[in-house]
């Protein structure tokens, strides 16, 4: 955890926030400061509450050392933090990154505030943290003279189970507590990213996966208005966010495998506030294992709608205008279920969970639907129908209603090493990630391009980052990606050689449209 410095001076390096002065530190041609805490710790009385505001503190805080990140198990169903990272529940921390000019041929110090980037990290709101790739931003930075900021935030039980049907007088609980942690994120780097050097009316909001999901909630929920003003959501599963008679049978489900015998609300809070979150974890993992069985399509660990903090479904919001009008760019890979077989296994892509989904839709429109995906169930169909209801459809979704009132960039990310392909992952879930991050010289960068297309992925970062750093520059991303509309819905395809489509797979997204009419 960051600790109070000695409160000598070095420009560049010391800057005062709302809640005191903070010495960051000066690392490869960027200005890093880490571990800054953006609320107080949600501990005791406070765990299942909404953020509070983090106390200030005297002398300097030496922000060079990355925060406590939340609890998480190793070895759940998600591989979490090695337990050598430091977490807890006092984990409401988040991280700036900024130009340095003078380590800049040529360069000017320069006094104009510069857009910032905010990022929501993935991991299905069980796992991941802002520190588990410690570079990652910086080549933005570098190339975009841009302020990225990244965060962390409540995850398990303590951010994404609807405990709410617990509160009492005496333990009131909040739903929604992660998204609230992302608000409060958000607000602090409102109110005080301008002594970084960014512009406060220049954000613009990113996040991958779950951290995709919460892009296209944030958007929706009204307390975060205002507060970023363009937005990236990348494989994200937009339609994960639940009904609260739902989310309170999760959150039972959840206290029975706590206790043996019967509970009042008084004493399902008092457990909840005592145990201990090793303890939360492994029930949470237990939960997270057998609902894609219990409840097939779905994942426990989710947004409510809770009728307050988010008023409504975020697909109803979208449709009639109520999201955030603001510019946005969304995207799918090209197989984004290829990657949730074994350990992760978790979307609708076993026969049994297929049937279920299957049940839902008219005999019609079922058998137009598995058309679609030739040898269903097999494995490789079923993988791609479990990727496709869960990231891709409700992606097309969000695309066509919000290009009816703001700026709306659709892609699909297609490239993939030959290892890759060899391997039946393809262009799978989280690979975007790697040409955007500049994470291609890591262990499983160089390794996945092995057997061919490291070039291929260094061209790639080139060009997307540009695009992103165009977007948040200017609202576009490039003239030569054309906007997403009803009509023609053309589409950037991402890959050896970009170009553009008019409305891939319509045959299939049209008979999504018959089998889901909720979506």
């Amino acid at each position: 955890m960051s600790q109070l410095a000695d409160p000598t001076t070095e420009t560049g390096l010391e800057v005062r926030v709302a809640n005191g002065l903070l010495r960051g530190v000066r690392e490869r041609g960027v200005l890093a400061w880490r571990g800054i805490p953006y609320a107080a710790a949600p501990v005791g009385e406070r765990r299942f509450r909404a953020p509070q505001p983090a106390p200030a503190w005297h002398g300097v805080r030496d922000a060079s050392e990355w925060g406590p990140i939340a609890p998480q198990s190793h070895k759940g169903q998600f591989r979490g933090a090695h337990p050598r990272i430091p977490q807890g529940e006092d984990c409401l921390n988040l991280n700036v990154i900024a130009p340095d000019e003078r380590m800049r041929p040529g360069a000017q110090l320069q006094d104009a505030l510069r857009p910032v980037m905010v990022f929501i990290h993935g991991g299905a709101y069980s796992v991941g943290s802002s520190r588990e790739v410690p570079r990652q931003g910086e080549g933005l930075v570098r190339r975009g003279s841009i302020v990225y900021v990244s965060i962390n935030y409540r995850l398990g039980a303590l951010g994404y189970l609807d405990f709410s049907r617990y509160a009492t007088t005496e333990h009131p609980f909040e739903s929604n507590l992660g998204l609230r942690d992302q608000v409060a994120a958000l607000q602090w780097v409102h109110e005080n990213i301008h002594a970084f050097g960014g512009d406060p009316d220049a954000v613009t909001l990113f996040g991958e996966s779950a951290g995709g999901n919460a892009v296209t909630t944030l958007m929706t929920v009204p307390s975060a208005a205002g507060l970023f003003h363009r937005a990236i959501a990348q494989s994200a599963p937009p339609n994960a966010v639940y009904p609260s008679d739902l989310t309170a049978r999760w959150a039972g489900e959840f206290v029975d495998s706590l206790t043996d015998g019967p509970y009042s609300d008084a004493d399902a809070a008092r457990l909840l506030l005592a145990a201990d979150p090793a303890q939360l974890a492994a029930a949470t993992t237990a939960l997270t294992v057998r609902t894609p069985d219990q409840d097939p399509g779905t994942i426990p660990l989710c947004p409510v709608i809770d009728g307050d903090f988010l008023p409504e479904r975020p697909l109803d919001a979208f449709r009639d205008g109520r999201a955030a009008r603001i510019p946005l760019i969304i995207g799918t890979n090209a197989r984004e279920g290829s990657l949730f077989s074994g350990r992760i296994d978790i979307l609708a892509t076993t026969p049994a969970r297929i049937r279920a989904i299957f049940k839902k839709t008219k005999k019609k429109a079922k058998k137009a639907l598995k058309a679609q995906y030739p040898g269903i169930p097999a494995l490789r169909a079923a993988l791609d129908f479990g990727g496709d209801y869960s990231f891709w459809y409700p992606s097309v979704k969000v695309a066509e209603r919000h290009s009816r009132y703001a700026p709306v960039y659709f892609y699909r990310f297609d490239a993939a090493p030959r290892l890759l392909r060899l391997m039946g992952l393809d262009a799978t879930h989280g690979l975007e990630l790697f040409p955007l991050f500049d994470r291609l010289d890591g262990w499983f960068g160089r390794g996945m391009t092995a057997l061919g297309g490291r070039r291929t992925f260094l061209d790639i970062a080139t060009r997307m980052q540009g695009w992103w750093l165009g977007f948040v520059a200017g609202g576009v991303p490039s003239a030569a990606w054309p906007r997403y509309d009803e009509s023609t819905r053309e589409t950037l395809i991402i890959d050896q050689t970009d170009h553009v489509e008019s409305d891939p797979h319509k045959e299939r997204r049209l008979a999504w449209g018959r089998f889901v009419p909720h979506v």
